[in-house]
């Protein structure tokens, strides 16, 4: 008999809708929720500097392919940190900043996971809020944390609402520990931001940022990252999952760092002393193709030049579909309601605003696959399918309308 008998097959996390879409032999189906930036062709986005410099990493005679140190290459961190808070910043001046290379987009949490599991035993309460749902909750609850998960989509009013943040906070424990993912897309005014410092402070909650698209949200990449400044200034300790595979577009290549901000220098190394040790467990020597091309990068100012000229391309082209594209081309048509929550939400994914009656439609009736919250990838809208998308959606607000009467 075999050890592997009574284990079941698992519920499947993703990938019922891409299964649906490519099962359908529809001649118009569209698949509007892949992960990574699309370009008008329908390819995925890559920074045309990513291309030149595989190139020329590839044909370095110098490079060794040694194993890394356990906590990652040093050049990519230290350029990923620069990036994220600012090379002139107070804590990289201070050197109370520091982080761990990691793998791929959850590396990072599980790391943090692992740390926060084993040294803040009197806290095992988790709190994941975002703008949608998260996978960071399955890492959190493997590890035997008890998980809530929140979003400060508000589906009624249509808009990203910061008091839901706020609310959650008031609501959860002493000492808790506050993932928060996409807060920059959350418009909080000054005093909400003051308002939620003091409750976070005083009920000691440590954040875990998630912070997976610099740059690509405003194309300002200083602008994406300025709502850490505010913890920073108050004095907070925090750790932070900084991803790098899709601004530069080497999603196959997922790497990234455990960004960890300690009050000095000596209590930073503590930290990542324990956390190379975890991990040594966990993955031994982190991958670096993708953290060389990164580093390339970062480290050239010319080079850097022309990738922040990508990454504001991309962002226009974004926004471009959403206002011209898109919510212009719905007003024309005539659909019911105000459009401009597509437009006030910031980066490629973005909330359509339909209900799952709308949502249904699409999906059976037109063979547009989209998620049940509506949340699509606005950069799989192009001049081949924009016509028909909005088409659908207009039908699609009309025809549940009608039946509503």
């Amino acid at each position: 008999m075999s050890v592997f008998t009574d284990v079941p097959l698992a519920q499947k996390l993703e990938g019922s809708l891409l299964k649906t879409y490519k099962q359908d032999d529809h001649p118009n189906k569209m698949f509007l929720a892949y992960k990574v930036c699309m370009t008008s062709q329908g390819q995925p986005w890559v920074s045309s500097v990513v291309l030149k410099t595989r190139m020329q990493i590839a044909q370095d005679p110098s490079l060794t392919y040694e194993y890394t140190p356990v906590m990652g290459m040093k050049s990519f961190i230290q350029a990923s940190l620069n990036l994220l808070f600012g090379k002139d910043s107070q804590v990289i001046m201070e050197n109370r900043a520091g982080g761990v290379h990691t793998v791929g987009d959850s590396g990072a949490f599980q790391l943090g996971a692992q740390f926060l599991k084993t040294w803040r035993r009197d806290s095992q309460i988790v709190y994941i809020i975002s703008s949608q749902k998260e996978p960071h909750g399955l890492v959190f609850q493997d590890m035997g944390f008890t998980v809530y998960e929140h979003t400060f989509w508000d589906s009624t009013r249509l808009c990203l609402d910061p008091s839901m943040l706020l609310n959650v906070v008031e609501q959860a424990p002493h000492g808790c520990i506050f993932v928060i993912g996409n807060i920059g897309n959350c418009k909080l005014t000054q005093g909400q931001w003051t308002q939620l410092m003091v409750l976070m402070k005083s009920k000691q909650i440590f954040p875990f940022f998630d912070i997976p698209y610099q740059g690509l949200a405003t194309g300002d990449l200083d602008e994406d990252a300025r709502f850490l400044q505010y913890f920073v200034s108050r004095g907070f300790e925090f750790f932070g999952s900084q991803s790098l595979s899709k601004n530069f577009g080497i999603y196959d290549e997922g790497v990234g760092i455990l960004v960890v901000v300690a009050l000095s220098n000596e209590l930073l190394l503590c930290v990542l002393s324990q956390l190379m040790d975890f991990a040594w467990a966990l993955w031994l020597n982190p991958p670096t193709t993708g953290a060389r091309i990164i580093t390339s990068v970062l480290c050239n100012p010319a080079m850097q030049g022309e990738w922040k000229q990508s990454l504001e391309g991309a962002v226009e082209n974004i926004m471009m579909t959403k206002e011209t594209g898109h919510k212009e081309k719905l007003r024309l048509l005539g659909a019911p309601g105000s459009w401009d929550h597509i437009t006030e939400q910031k980066g490629s994914h973005s909330y359509l605003g339909l209900n799952p009656q709308q949502v249904e439609y699409l999906v059976k009736k037109k063979h547009i696959c989209i998620p049940k919250n509506g949340r699509i990838n606005f950069t799989c809208i192009n001049s081949y399918n924009i016509d028909y998308i909005t088409e659908s959606i207009t039908e699609a607000v009309l025809f549940t309308k009608d039946s509503e009467k």
